[in-house]
């Protein structure tokens, strides 16, 4: 199974503020029109469904992804942006000053977000989430989830066997997809934070497409 993590379009304080989980932040106009370009992006590959954050601006993304290859968005709560706590929606001004900035980027893997949960507590529920859902689809082609940066950064980090005080070292930018091989000896990281041409990936698929349609044939 290809696993494609699509990060969500941007938004009216993507970049300024620790946007968490706050309620009611939706995509921008540009935000929109970058959704609608990866939903193009990924319009070659075989997606057979289509996973999301319940907050607003993943789902407002996974929508034109799923709507072009005729499936139903799935909310899955697990894979909702990191609990930031007591950090959730400050400026990223404000909370470059605190010692505690410091010590998240020296040694982010246990640490805990004031009021919140911890990384590594966020990188167990983000691999919970991908492995149930590479669980339910194992003859799939192809399944995009839709999260957040650090979510995101967190399973890539996860299925690489990179140390979590490392994940940082991993950039994805809006609306980028970042595509993990699953099911092989090794999971294989084929893109990350890719805002390019994806058809590789389509004909890297498609012996393995034609092989699941010729079994289904009596």
């Amino acid at each position: 199974m290809l696993l494609l993590l699509v990060r969500h379009g941007i938004t009216p304080i993507t970049g300024t503020r620790l946007t968490g989980r706050l309620p009611g932040v939706h995509l921008s106009e540009e935000g929109m029109r970058q959704a609608k370009d990866v939903a193009e992006r990924l319009a070659n590959l075989p997606v057979k469904a289509v996973y999301s954050s319940p907050l607003e601006r993943c789902q407002e993304t996974a929508a034109p992804i799923a709507e072009r290859h005729r499936v139903d968005v799935q909310t899955v709560d697990d894979l909702a942006e990191v609990a930031y706590g007591d950090w959730q929606g400050r400026p990223f001004k404000q909370l470059y000053r605190l010692k505690a900035w410091s010590e998240l980027q020296t040694r982010p893997a246990d640490f805990r977000f004031p009021g919140g949960e911890s990384i590594r507590e966020a990188q167990t529920r983000g691999i919970r989430a991908t492995e149930a859902i590479r669980a339910r689809h194992p003859r799939a082609a192809a399944v995009v989830v839709v999260s957040h940066a650090d979510m995101i950064r967190l399973i890539v980090a996860g299925y690489l066997g990179l140390g979590t005080d490392l994940y940082q070292r991993i950039v994805v930018g809006v609306a980028s997809v970042s595509a993990i091989a699953l099911g092989e000896r090794v999971p294989r990281l084929l893109r990350i934070g890719d805002s390019g041409s994806l058809d590789e990936l389509a004909e890297r698929l498609r012996p393995a497409v034609k092989s699941s349609t010729a079994k289904k044939k009596p």
